[in-house]
């Protein structure tokens, strides 16, 4: 079954009833290269475990499928569960549980159904809720392998960005903390049915086995990026002392002691820099 047709898709959909849900952010691939390069770059590992995110009829579930070897595929949409039934029928190590992973508590999943397989996530994400569901995996405490993700491309931009980019903001420095983030390749509008009005691009997250930056207060340090990129236009010095307890004075010593000047802004700061800020206005602080 050919899951990257046109006619087949609708056909699929036609057959249960089912419409696409403006909602749920729902296009689906009409270009069969596109989840087979998707899964073949997702991890480096093939006995892995796959949490996907979003199956929609399937096309990616089948690649990754051949891939590797469990897939654990997490879908919101109920009126879905009839087409996976169909184009999953043939696929043994393939799990579809219906659920929202906003609300799923993602390390029992993984513990029940990984059986001790290294675990990396690959995804199709709706525009609407990309961050959200970032953080809800990069806060979950699974250590996953790798997280791939199909996002809008200037979503995709933000999130490879690097401290004094344009594009570089709170999203960029907190994956920072988890792992290094790379784009793979764009997709074309016209490789969705329906066609989106932008184009797509697919990003890669490594997350790093162990810590790369450990900050004394992890606590503080988060709240630092947070304060610098809700005040982006203001100096940091600005930004933080609006936000948290820290007198302009103690945030520019801070600041100096580091060697960054005191009109620094936050978008010129890597996750390193952040870091480092934390530390040094937690010892100012005691």
């Amino acid at each position: 079954m050919e899951l990257c047709n046109p006619s087949v898709i609708r056909s699929l959909l036609g057959e249960e009833g089912t419409h696409l849900k403006k909602a749920y952010g729902q296009n689906f691939l009409i270009r069969p290269e596109v989840p087979a390069r998707i899964a073949d770059d997702c991890t480096d590992e093939p006995h892995s475990m796959i949490l996907e995110i979003g199956p929609g009829i399937g096309c990616l579930t089948q690649e990754l499928s051949a891939r590797y070897d469990r897939v654990v595929a997490v879908e919101i949409d109920t009126s879905l569960l009839p087409i996976l039934d169909k184009t999953l029928a043939d696929f043994s190590n393939v799990t579809v549980i219906n659920e929202d992973v906003m609300k799923v508590d993602l390390a029992a999943l993984v513990g029940e159904y990984s059986e001790g397989r290294p675990v990396s996530v690959c995804a199709n994400l709706p525009y609407y809720i990309t961050t959200p569901i970032l953080m809800a995996l990069l806060e979950s405490g699974v250590a996953f392998r790798s997280i791939t993700v199909m996002v809008q491309a200037e979503v995709a931009t933000r999130l490879c960005a690097r401290a004094g980019d344009s594009d570089y903001g709170a999203i960029t420095a907190v994956l920072g903390y988890y792992g290094e983030t790379r784009r793979l390749f764009t997709v074309g509008a016209s490789s969705f049915l329906p066609p989106p009005k932008v184009n797509s691009a697919v990003v890669r997250i490594d997350l790093y086995d162990r810590p790369r930056y450990v900050p004394k207060d992890k606590k503080l340090f988060f709240s630092l990026i947070r304060a610098a990129f809700e005040m982006r236009r203001k100096t940091l010095v600005n930004a933080i002392s609006a936000k948290l307890p820290y007198t302009k004075e103690q945030i520019s010593e801070a600041l100096r002691s580091l060697g960054l000047p005191e009109q620094i802004r936050g978008e010129r700061l890597s996750t390193a820099d952040f870091c480092a800020l934390a530390d040094a206005l937690s010892e100012l602080a005691k």
